[in-house]
């Protein structure tokens, strides 16, 4: 996907790009397109068609194709889909009479047609796990509730204490506790901010306070005390359920992981693996050192994840719109050829 244009595409190339800075948006030339409606019109059809691009605009007068797309694609990707496109036109359709020529759909309907394929639909085969995982997650705190196992869990994990254990977890869990998750706030929002990135920042902050006020207003409403079957070797304050390190480090590295693994595509596998095993080794440092019941843990878990979900398909819908709005802000009339 990173493979330049100037050797995939020679000069004799049906599709040449010509703007190609910004991620998630660029622009081609594309033979045969000057003056051809109909082929304007084939291109905005097909591409319409394909789940990866959210908006395409093409310019009978200019010859210019403006297509917005998932930002995890190159514009070599897009390049390809034109050029696939183009040949089957001209393999096709110019050898077709005119009486029995496709009748295509007018430019004007092109915009609901890209909508109706984005982003809802594509974000239902991902809700799929995610709900799955919030009803695993309730539905194990409320068996560990019926059935008191929460004292029995505690009391097997604290057959593992170990000295060098016991520095290990509470390394651990100190990247869950307020002034460190501050910093890394703080840094994190900095950074985005100084990328321009500002509906990921918008995204991150209001994720990260939302967390925050949310689990304080769960621990006022449930009122639970803390476990004390040993004693703890960290001092620790108000109430235990919902476990605010489980439920604050998943929306606030789960939000990072996540937006480090769209600017990164080719590592998101790892990038994911490791913010989940970190999160995961957050709550379970709780537990190791008694402070929190597991089903705190566990129900922290599971109100940080909707959260976490309810954010980040928020920021998909801000951001996709934004995009589609600054290419229906440009006329076509006005696209500059570079």
């Amino acid at each position: 996907m990173k493979t330049d244009f100037g050797n995939l595409f020679g000069e004799n190339s049906l599709i040449r790009a010509i703007h190609t800075s910004i991620k998630g948006r660029a622009r081609y030339k594309v033979s045969g397109l000057h003056y051809s409606q109909a082929l304007k019109k084939y291109l905005e059809l097909r591409l319409s068609k394909e789940e990866i691009i959210f908006q395409a605009s093409a310019n009978h007068l200019t010859g210019n194709v403006l297509v917005l797309f998932q930002p995890d694609f190159s514009p070599n990707a897009i390049a390809w889909i034109l050029h696939n496109i183009v040949l089957d036109y001209k393999r096709v359709f110019q050898q077709l009479p005119p009486s029995t020529a496709p009748e295509f759909i007018p430019s004007k309907s092109i915009s609901r047609v890209v909508r109706s394929n984005t982003p809802i639909n594509q974000w239902h085969s991902q809700l799929i796990p995610i709900a799955a995982a919030f009803s695993s997650l309730s539905f194990g705190t409320a068996l560990l509730n019926r059935h008191g196992l929460d004292t029995s869990i505690l009391l097997a994990i604290q057959k593992l204490h170990t000295p060098l254990l016991d520095r290990i977890m509470v390394g651990i869990t100190s990247l869950g506790q307020p002034p460190l998750l501050l910093l890394t706030c703080l840094a994190w929002e900095s950074v985005l901010l100084y990328r321009r990135r500002h509906v990921q920042a918008t995204t991150f902050g209001i994720a990260a306070v939302g967390a925050i006020s949310l689990n304080y207003l769960l621990k006022e409403l449930f009122v639970r005390t803390r476990p004390a079957l040993w004693d703890h070797i960290i001092n620790v304050n108000h109430y235990s359920f919902p476990s605010g390190h489980a439920m604050v480090s998943i929306v606030v590295y789960g939000c990072m992981g996540y937006t480090l693994s769209q600017e990164f595509p080719q590592w998101r596998s790892q990038i994911l693996t490791l913010t989940a095993i970190l999160i995961l080794a957050i709550g379970f440092s709780r537990l190791y050192l008694g402070v929190h019941w597991p089903t705190d843990v566990i129900a922290g878990y599971a109100t940080g994840l909707v959260w976490l979900t309810t954010c980040i398909i928020n920021e998909y819908l801000l951001t996709e719109n934004r995009q589609i709005s600054q290419s229906q802000d440009l006329p076509e009339n006005k696209i500059r050829v570079m």
